[in-house]
This record gives C-alpha cells, sequence and structure tokens, in this order.
C-alpha cells in the first residue's frame, strides 16, 4: 500500500514543502492533490489564520529509492559491522552450542544473520522472545559509534517466516470470524514485528480494519469491521 500523508501550511508552497521533508522524497517522487486551496475564503478568513491542506502520495518504487539512499552511503560501514558481528557470534555460539553454526551476508544494504543446528531452538524462546532480544543485542553491536543506521535482521532456523505464514492464516481466519460475528476481536499480546504482519496481510481488506491498542509488551491489534460494509 503506498504512503500518503497530510501536510499542512500557510500557502499551498510551504504544505507540500514540509511534506516533502517529512517524507524525505523530492517532489517528483509524489502525487500531490489539494485538500484546502489558499484562495478560498470565506466570512471567519479575518478571524482564523489560514491553513492549507495538502495530500502527498508516494509513487511506486519511491519508497525502496528513498531507503536505498539513507543506506547505500555508508556501505563500508555496513561490512565494518558485518566483521563486528562475525567477530562476536564466532566467540559467543561455541560457548552457548558448538553444534551451532551461522551464515552472514549483506543484501540491501542489510545486514542478514541465520543461525542453525541442533540446540538452535533455545535461541528462539516463547514465540521467538529470545530470538527478539538477540536481534536487539547484535543490533547494538553492529550500530556501535556509527552515525549512520545499520540495519540487522537476525533468524534461527527460518523462525520468522514459518511464524509470518502462522500469523497471516490467523489474520485471515480472524478476520472472517469477524465478519461472521460482526463484533470485533482483539487479538494476544505481539511484537511490533509481529503486528506489522497482522496489518499487511488485511490491508487489502476492505470489509475489515485493524489497528493497535495497548502500551509495551501488552499491546494488542483489534480486527473489526468497517461501518456500513
Amino acid at each position: 500500500m503506498l504512503k500518503t500523508i497530510i501536510s499542512e501550511g500557510k500557502t499551498t508552497q510551504e504544505a507540500i514543502e514540509k511534506g516533502l521533508k517529512e517524507l524525505n522524497v523530492s517532489k517528483d517522487k509524489v502525487d500531490i492533490k489539494v485538500l484546502e486551496n489558499e484562495n478560498k475564503k470565506s466570512f471567519f478568513s479575518i478571524l482564523t489564520p489560514r491553513i492549507v491542506k495538502v495530500e502527498l502520495t508516494l509513487k511506486e518504487n519511491s519508497k525502496e529509492e528513498r531507503t536505498k539512499r539513507e543506506y547505500d552511503n555508508n556501505i563500508e560501514d555496513i561490512q565494518q559491522a558485518k566483521n563486528r558481528v562475525e567477530e562476536f557470534l564466532n566467540n559467543w555460539l561455541k560457548q552457548v552450542e558448538e553444534s551451532l553454526n551461522y551464515t552472514i551476508k549483506i543484501e540491501d544494504y542489510t545486514i542478514f544473520v541465520d543461525i542453525t543446528g541442533q540446540a538452535a531452538g533455545l535461541l528462539i524462546g516463547y514465540r521467538g522472545e529470545t530470538l527478539n532480544a538477540m536481534q536487539t543485542i547484535l543490533s547494538a553491536i553492529a550500530n556501535r559509534n556509527f552515525n549512520n543506521k545499520i540495519k540487522l535482521i537476525l533468524d534461527v532456523e527460518n523462525y520468522r517466516e514459518k511464524r509470518a505464514k502462522v500469523l497471516e492464516e490467523l489474520a485471515e481466519k480472524v478476520s472472517k470470524t469477524v465478519l461472521k460475528n460482526n463484533k470485533p476481536i482483539t487479538l494476544e499480546p505481539m511484537s511490533a514485528y509481529e503486528r506489522k504482519i497482522i496489518h499487511t496481510k488485511l490491508q487489502d481488506n476492505t470489509k475489515v480494519e485493524t489497528y493497535s491498542i495497548g502500551e509495551g509488551d501488552n499491546r494488542r491489534v483489534v480486527i473489526a469491521k468497517i461501518k456500513n460494509k
């Protein structure tokens, strides 16, 4: 789904410039729609400040190009971060279990780490809690002393792909139940990564909507029927 934002300003140009700055893209990468024109006047104009609203929608591939620009200027840092993570894993995995192995690669300006082995399940934990904690640690190691953010994704025995499929199936099943019973359903607490999978799976469903409630570790996704549908 393409990203759309609403930007405001005293003039149309100011509103557009603010929106472009927020999206971090050039004007040719967005479609612009003026929602409230600066030339529109009313009796109350002298009493309230004039505000112009514009809608900016990223064109296809613009988000990908923006991400590339964010990371392509620090490929040397990414390589250095990869070496740093390798050094840590070489020492740490031997202390955990000698049968554990890992592969590490750089792809799309991201460091991908995959750990395998008979004892790999120990690094996943309950619904990926240990895996997420390990990713946080490796990300901290990769990003140490760098100004630009280094993106790192850790997986163990292909757990993330398997978990994503389970969550996508859950989203489909629950959405059908919501439509059948006409009542919203709140899912169990999930990490931001898992909540995003639910939101993404149902974002093109025109009959249901998803949103998150709660704070911290108790944040949950709610699936509800869209009104008048």
